[in-house]
């Protein structure tokens, strides 16, 4: 009787035993909890240094396919889901706008700002001239920069024809005007680039160099950048050298002008370097590379600095080992007036400038600036910038010039 206690005792506790571990294997068979959709939160990226390979850091790991994780089952191969970020696409290059519109925006904008031209037909319209009307015609001239020798010469030429005519048509005065004043400006100097290949002793064509020069804050490496916008519309091949050794941000924006239109630049990654021989290596990189104009940026400098002025020279005569200067370019700035001219004097002697480029003419109260540098220098305006925008300069066109004065 005893004995079937014990064994009545051994079932229950068999069955109590079994009923336990049914669950528990259940459970250890029970499938993996679905992982979340990414290994790293939404808003976190990997730490510092980790990589699709474990490799270099520089790699870009993004975050594998939602719903999916390496080696889980259904992955086709191995390392499904790791997407490597592509190549940056290369930046589009701009398409400069051409010389055509480029001349009719900017002869409209002169229009619009008015001149001194619009002053002096409103005082020769009045008809019978006092003298006061006189002496205003003259004091308009002159606060517009004319200067003071051919603005005697203007007066004197208006005079006459106002006693021939004997009219105050404004018409016929209108006529007169921008005759006289178009012969001031220069209809028939020639103001194309000279960009004409040079032939080496090597009987092979070098390139055109053309050499910016001219004081702090006229805009020049801005002009530069504009300056090559418009050889690239004309379809000419171009290269920048970066010769403002002394001012680290004019070589990096020389860089920004390039890039926007697919010019290289030439620069000195140390600063304060020779300027002359970072010119130099240019005009050497632009006859290998088989590029047709070379143009070199140099430091703003003051005109009553001598030792400054002197570099200039080393930077044209180191230049020229490599192939002539064909152009060496002024810029000026509209609004300085008499002091721009003073400056041109300079600057001309010290490295016989073929030409002037006049910025920030957009008020063409000051447009005198144009007879004035040229009856000094004899040197033509080549080009003029009107505005901030990249193709804000075009070629010095006078009759545009002067019929936009008088609109």
């Amino acid at each position: 009787m005893i004995a079937g206690i014990v064994l009545g005792v051994i079932v229950v506790v068999g069955l109590i035993v079994g009923l336990w571990l049914v669950p528990s294997r259940k459970r250890k068979n029970a499938p993996l909890p679905k992982q979340d959709a990414s290994p790293y939160p939404a808003d976190a990226e990997p730490a510092a240094g980790a990589s699709a390979t474990g490799g270099s850091a520089t790699a870009t790991l993004e975050r594998p396919d939602a719903g999916v994780l390496p080696g889980e089952e259904g992955t086709e191969e191995a390392g499904a889901g790791i997407d490597v970020a592509p190549e940056p696409a290369a930046p589009t290059l701009e398409t400069p706008e051409g010389i055509g519109s480029r001349l009719q925006r900017l002869r409209a904008r002169l229009a619009r700002s008015g001149g001194f031209g619009k002053a002096l037909l409103s005082i020769l319209s009045r008809g019978d001239l006092s003298e006061d009307d006189w002496e205003e015609l003259e004091e308009t001239l002159l606060l517009a920069d004319v200067g003071v020798g051919p603005t005697t010469e203007l007066i004197d030429k208006l005079r006459t024809e106002a006693k021939i005519l004997g009219t105050s048509d404004a018409g016929e005065i209108r006529e007169v005007l921008r005759r006289e004043l178009l012969q001031f400006v220069g209809p028939d100097v020639d103001r194309s680039l000279n960009l004409a290949p040079h032939a080496g002793e090597d009987g092979e064509p070098h390139p055109a160099t053309v050499l910016v020069v001219g004081v702090n804050g006229t805009g020049k490496t801005t002009t530069i950048g504009k300056l090559a916008r418009v050889l690239v519309a004309e379809d000419h091949d171009v290269l920048l050298g970066a010769a403002d050794t002394f001012r680290a941000a004019a070589a990096e924006q020389l860089g920004t002008w390039g890039e926007r239109v697919g010019v290289p630049v030439v620069r000195s990654e140390k600063e304060g370097a020779d300027p002359a021989s970072v010119a130099f290596d240019a005009v050497s990189t632009g006859r290998s590379e088989g590029v047709d104009v070379v143009v070199v940026d140099t430091a703003g400098r003051l005109q009553n600095k001598a030792g400054l002025m002197e570099e200039l020279g080393k930077i044209k005569r180191v230049m020229s080992r490599q192939a002539p200067v064909s152009e060496v370019l002024l810029v000026l700035d509209a609004t300085t007036g008499q002091n721009g001219m003073q400056q041109a004097k300079v600057f001309s002697e010290a490295v016989d400038v073929t030409g002037i480029v006049l910025t920030k003419l957009d008020g063409t109260a000051k447009g005198g600036i144009v007879v004035a540098v040229q009856r000094e220098l004899g040197v033509p305006v080549k080009f003029i910038g009107l505005g901030e925008g990249p193709d804000d300069l075009a070629p010095f066109v006078p009759e545009d010039f002067v019929d936009s004065l008088l609109a």
